[in-house]
């Protein structure tokens, strides 16, 4: 018998329909158009504006696009992973109310946290399940709702991030399609540069820590821009080698959407054309967890059986990695 891999047989997605375009920023703080798009590629992004809706709102309408695309019915899967920075709530997670709210009795649940590498570390955890030969249906839910905690009168974070969830199916495959290599690192170094210092055991929440807005994220946009042009290039570059891929037989690059400059460095290093790359940040902007998946739903119509896929990711932590999938059906 073949041995088993994990491949991906379906995809959804969901965005919120609030449009914040650059021009609305232009009103709540010092920015323009030209400025943002020039240094992000970004014009716009969706807000979830709900405030009786987090995250769990948005992983649970993109797995509901991905069980009616697939006609599948929830009580087959198995498992449920929700990748995710922005769980609803400390403590119960959201997963298992996702699970719940979609009908997935049989399956048990827990969240992963990784920053923006949430969804590309999650892969590597989904593909294990399946190669045990133990789970058969494991559901891989990336959303976040980073409008939650943006500071909208700080022009470094709020340009960038917006809301969305998208969410893959991960069976097994004895046909050698599916999850074909993975590398990913992860250094402490990172811990100051993109945070939210306050919430947590060390910082725990008080009127002083609300007042200072110590609940938003910070971000050291240099520190992080260079962290994560160098490395999200590295390894990219070196999952190509691992497996023998020259460029000509990457047919995709499925890169992390935080900012445009560096999908763009890490295309170069891989000496791979536009054509090649996956790219959607001028409409969503950075989603964190969602970047990935609704990458592949945008773009599941070109995607062809075969067809070799390079993830790559950077997030807080800080945290990276490349992943090399083939594609495992026509849509």
């Amino acid at each position: 018998m073949n041995n088993i891999t994990a491949a991906i047989t379906a995809v959804g997605s969901y965005v919120p329909d609030f449009v914040l375009t650059n021009k609305m920023l232009e009103s709540m703080v010092d920015t323009n158009d030209e400025w943002i798009t020039s240094r992000t590629g970004i014009k716009e992004r969706r807000i979830l504006k709900d405030k009786d809706k987090g995250t769990s709102y948005l992983a649970i309408q993109a797995a509901k696009d991905l069980l009616q695309k697939r006609d599948l019915d929830p009580k087959e899967i198995d498992m449920v992973i929700m990748a995710t920075a922005t769980p609803d709530m400390p403590v119960a997670i959201t997963s298992a109310y996702v699970a719940t709210e979609i009908g997935a009795v049989n399956a048990f649940s827990y969240d992963l946290v990784a920053a923006c590498s949430s969804f590309l570390f999650g892969m590597s955890t989904a593909a294990r399940y399946i190669e045990s030969g133990k789970y058969k249906k494991v559901l891989l839910i990336g959303a976040d709702k980073m409008s939650s905690i943006i500071d909208y009168e700080d022009r470094t974070t709020c340009i960038i991030f917006g809301d969305g969830g998208g969410a893959v199916l991960f069976e097994p495959n004895q046909d050698g399609f599916g999850l074909q290599d993975e590398y990913l690192r992860t250094d402490g170094i990172g811990r100051q540069s993109l945070k939210i210092e306050a919430g947590g055991s060390l910082l725990p929440a008080s009127s002083e820590t609300v007042t200072k807005k110590q609940h938003y994220v910070f971000q050291d946009g240099q520190t992080v821009f260079k962290f994560a042009v160098s490395n999200m290039a590295d390894v990219s570059e070196k999952i190509m080698q691992r497996n023998g891929l020259s460029n000509d037989l990457v047919h995709w690059l499925v890169p992390h959407q935080a900012n445009k400059r560096i999908i763009d460095a890490t295309a170069r290093r891989m000496k791979l054309n536009e054509q090649k790359v996956m790219m959607n940040i001028d409409r969503y902007g950075n989603t964190t967890s969602a970047t990935l998946p609704l990458l592949l739903n945008d773009y599941e119509k070109q995607l062809k059986k075969g067809d070799n896929l390079v993830f790559a990711s950077f997030g807080g932590g800080f945290t990276w990695g490349s992943i090399y999938l083939k594609w495992a059906y026509n849509s």
